[in-house]
């Protein structure tokens, strides 16, 4: 391999591990306070970019200025699936929250199905600009904005977690939660926030999704699994976590398209996640415990 396509292929990988590091985030915070596995996370992507798609459709609105909007809706709407749905079972064993999320994921999918079909819809060019040239490297502008913004969105909710006094108590609940109960914390408010927070950038990632790739309700599967895979890797419950982890798995499919063809992109990724669960089951910036 030369140093040109070296050095594009390892472009593309960043480029895209930006994009995941949003779709892991809100998955990766949602499982490590809560204990559940939400399955809703990939359908809330393709909600988010549907949303962007007809808001520039029919309003013309630029998809990132979209995400301020949709990821705070599809947040609240999160909260409120937590605070009378998900919080009715919390306390049941693990695969009672896996089913009931799962049971949700099929309703709003199908219902995404029936109100838009499966159809592939694309936005334009978000930029119309012409591809960056840095040396041997060609940068899409449109991608490598949406990297950025997804990679900015993650940072900003790891600094509202370590700063502000709700995202220091949804920390404290996530290392100890009876303490944290002893403290004065009410952990029914903080599980309701956070599933809120972990479903608002799951709707900033799908608006981000939409302003790179086509945009279909199968597209479900595909985001949820680059969530589990990027969260195992980082670290489960980091949001930090959740960029190291996107941006490994977005290097590591990058490569695997070129070495072993990009229809076998899930398959690396899944030999990925057996590794690390076998290496380092905490993830790489994880807690052994926590895992």
């Amino acid at each position: 391999m030369s140093a040109s396509l070296l050095a594009q292929v390892l472009a593309n990988g960043l480029l895209l591990g930006g994009l995941y590091a949003a779709v892991a985030a809100g998955f990766s915070l949602v499982w490590g306070v809560l204990n559940v596995v939400n399955m809703l996370h990939g359908s809330a992507i393709v909600l988010g970019s549907y949303a962007a798609f007809f808001g520039w459709q029919k309003f013309g609105v630029n998809p990132f200025l979209s995400a301020l909007v949709v990821g705070p809706a599809i947040g609240a709407l999160g909260w409120a699936v937590q605070r009378y749905l998900v919080e009715r079972v919390i306390a049941a064993p693990v695969l009672i929250t896996l089913v009931l999320t799962f049971a949700l994921d099929l309703i709003l999918n199908n219902a995404m199905i029936a109100a838009f079909s499966a159809d592939y819809r694309k936005i334009g060019s978000v930029s119309g600009l012409p591809p960056l040239t840095i040396g041997p490297v060609g940068v899409p502008v449109d991608r490598l904005l949406a990297a950025l913004a997804g990679i900015a969105a993650t940072l900003a909710i790891h600094l509202y977690l370590t700063r502000s006094r709700l995202g220091r108590a949804i920390v404290a609940v996530r290392m100890d939660r009876e303490t944290a109960m002893l403290m004065g914390v009410k952990v029914e408010a903080i599980y309701a926030a956070t599933f809120g927070i972990g479903l608002a950038l799951a709707g900033i990632a799908g608006c981000l999704m939409a302003a790179v790739f086509p945009i279909s309700p199968l597209n479900s599967p595909g985001y949820l699994g680059v969530a589990f895979v990027a969260c195992v890797l980082g670290g489960l419950g980091s949001v930090v976590g959740a960029i190291v982890g996107g941006l490994v798995l977005g290097v590591v499919e990058s490569f695997g398209a070129i070495f072993v063809g990009p229809e076998y992109s899930v398959t690396v990724a899944s030999v990925l996640l057996i590794i690390m669960l076998l290496w380092r089951p905490q993830g790489l910036l994880g807690r052994a415990g926590y895992e």
